[in-house]
């Protein structure tokens, strides 16, 4: 039995300096407590913060350009833009919106989805003309 407490205390003696390192390189010399992980996500966004600030300040700088006229633009478009979007269920079916020489707008839906079950039949029956 002595000599099976003998290794076990010297190996408990011999390993409590490696735990004191093991605390020591976790702790940061400024004492705040942080880990490594903590720190390297701080200044991994505090660069990513200092890389973005002249875009944001670009875009700040643009929105008060035309902040203006898209406030009149709303104001005036917004109701018919409403409407539009209470009437559309799903825009994944549309594709994007196409602008006519003339000025015209067309969103036509995509070819391969299924028009809404109570969409009217746009069909007109033989020997009948449409006027246009």
């Amino acid at each position: 039995m002595k000599q099976i407490i003998l290794p076990v205390a010297l190996i408990g003696l011999l390993s409590t300096p490696l735990l004191a390192q093991e605390d020591a390189e976790r702790t940061p010399p400024d004492g705040t407590g942080s880990s490594l992980m903590e720190r390297g996500a701080e200044l991994f966004l505090r660069g990513l913060q200092q890389e973005m600030a002249p875009a944001l300040q670009d875009l700040q700088g643009f929105m008060q350009d035309i902040g203006p006229s898209m406030g009149a633009f709303l104001s005036q478009m917004g109701p018919a833009l409403a409407d539009i979007a209470r009437e559309v269920e799903d825009w994944s079916v549309y594709e994007m919106p196409e602008i006519l020489p003339n000025g015209d707008i067309i969103i036509r839906r995509k070819p391969d989805t299924e028009p809404p079950e109570d969409a009217p039949l746009d069909t007109v029956p033989d020997g009948e003309a449409i006027d246009i």
